[in-house]
């Protein structure tokens, strides 16, 4: 049987089941830990990319509905907005201590989205400042834009 380590390197998926099993069958000399450690880091890292990509993508979406004033891309903006306060309020409730990490993070990713929608639209004046609530429940729930 090959060592867990080099498993790890070789083939991903039959060392995430055989540390699975280990740890089911409390063996605990048998586990990875660097590897296994490594692992459950970057699931908390990913969590907060992902919060951190969709706050930015509802701040670009929003700035756009609000600000362009072409209602041929309504729709499909405020479809984004609509699933991205969705997607954000899946992760907070599975994740509650995730909505600290996002009222830390909200102005760098409004600035993030403004940054993205003035490259895009660069002729239009958008905003120097958040004109979006920053209390996460009116920002995931209400319209924004009118």
């Amino acid at each position: 049987m090959k060592d867990l380590k080099s498993l790890y390197e070789t083939d991903y998926a039959l060392w995430l089941d055989r540390t699975i099993a280990n740890l089911k069958e409390r063996k605990l000399d048998s586990i990875d830990w660097e590897n296994l450690i490594e692992e459950v880091e970057s699931l908390g890292k990913s969590d907060k990319r992902e919060l951190e990509s969709r706050l930015t993508n509802l701040f670009e979406h929003l700035l756009k509905r609000k600000y362009v004033n072409l209602p041929e891309c309504f729709r499909g903006w405020v479809n984004t907005i609509t699933r991205e306060q969705q997607e954000i309020s899946k992760i907070i409730k599975s994740s509650p201590s995730l909505a600290n990490y996002m009222n830390q993070n909200i102005e760098a990713c409004w600035k993030d989205g403004l940054k993205r929608v003035t490259r895009e639209y660069y002729e239009i004046n958008f905003p120097t400042y958040n004109p979006f609530p920053s209390d996460p429940d009116r920002l995931l729930n209400d319209v924004l834009w009118e």
